[in-house]
């Protein structure tokens, strides 16, 4: 985006406003599925946390707020059968959603261009989590095993703090170009990493959707990453449902030229059915527009 479509005040580009902030979310189960094991949450951290929109039943929307201090979006994808997965990918948003409201005063304090406290803040918020969801698969009758994967967004501008656990992604579309941030944590991966199977293997499509690491799972390594954002920028998390349809090239074109978040939801979703449909799939895309005029999305 030019200069000239940024909000400049005193030499320093502003954050979006709340009311500039363009967020949609949506979940589907599918074609194929019976069960929806995913779940998503936006909400932006106030002087408490207010929920935009989540999947979740019985999560309460504040509606009243002061000044945003970062913006949050999630995305998990459950494993484990029927009412197990669904739990875990529900536990692990509400335990996440309740640590970072706890947290508020990191977000008061902290620097935004300390990547290291924000590194530790998500890392340890994702480590306690994960104990707390291995627990209780160990106390609940029929929920050993359940575990998720966890992709988690935090915008403190003028940056933005990528938490990953598992293979639900993280992409941003800037000047034109989409980037895929997040790096899938599969056994397929693993064994490109490690030089033993190429892209081309036909092995790689078994193993593709085998996790390394998820919460609740026998290995959880959570990996934070952080970089600028800026007013050009156009977001995009999602679980695998998604992503095992629509390839990269796809994507891209949808964002490059939607008109808006919700719209772009939809129109990835119906690309995601058309596709097969084999998975449930999980969409938030979120932009920051100027409030009299949107500017186009890649530019």
């Amino acid at each position: 985006m030019a200069i000239q479509d940024q909000r400049v005040r005193g030499g320093t580009v502003q954050k979006p406003r709340d009311d500039e902030i363009d967020v949609f979310g949506l979940t589907h189960v599918g074609k194929v599925r019976t069960e929806n094991q995913d779940h998503f949450l936006i909400a932006s951290l106030h002087r408490q946390l207010r929920v935009h929109q989540s999947s979740m039943p019985g999560v309460e929307h504040a509606t009243t707020a002061t000044d945003r201090l970062a913006f949050l979006a999630m995305v998990a994808d459950g494993v484990g059968g029927g009412q197990a997965g669904e739990e875990a990918s529900r536990f692990v948003l509400e335990a996440i959603t309740s640590y970072v409201n706890n947290s508020t005063r990191t977000y008061y304090t902290a620097d935004p261009t300390d990547d290291a406290s924000f590194r530790e803040t998500l890392e340890d918020a994702a480590m306690r989590v994960h104990e707390a969801l291995t627990r209780r698969a160990e106390e609940l009758p029929g929920r050993r095993g359940m575990a998720t994967t966890l992709t988690l967004f935090l915008g403190v501008w003028p940056r933005i703090y990528l938490l990953q656990v598992g293979d639900s992604r993280y992409y941003f579309l800037r000047n034109g170009a989409l980037t895929q941030l997040s790096r899938d944590q599969t056994m397929a991966q693993a064994l490109i990493d490690l030089g033993v199977l190429t892209r081309t293997d036909h092995k790689l499509d078994r193993l593709s959707h085998v996790l390394s690491s998820a919460i609740g799972g026998a290995q959880t390594t959570p990996v934070v990453t952080g970089v600028p954002n800026d007013w050009g920028m156009v977001h995009l998390l999602c679980s695998d449902g998604l992503t095992r349809h629509v390839n990269d090239e796809r994507i891209a074109e949808r964002l490059r030229a939607m008109t808006s978040a919700r719209a772009v939801c939809e129109q990835l979703l119906e690309d995601a059915l058309d596709g097969g449909g084999r998975d449930n799939i999980t969409i938030i895309v979120a932009r920051p527009i100027k409030r009299d005029e949107a500017p186009p999305a890649g530019g």
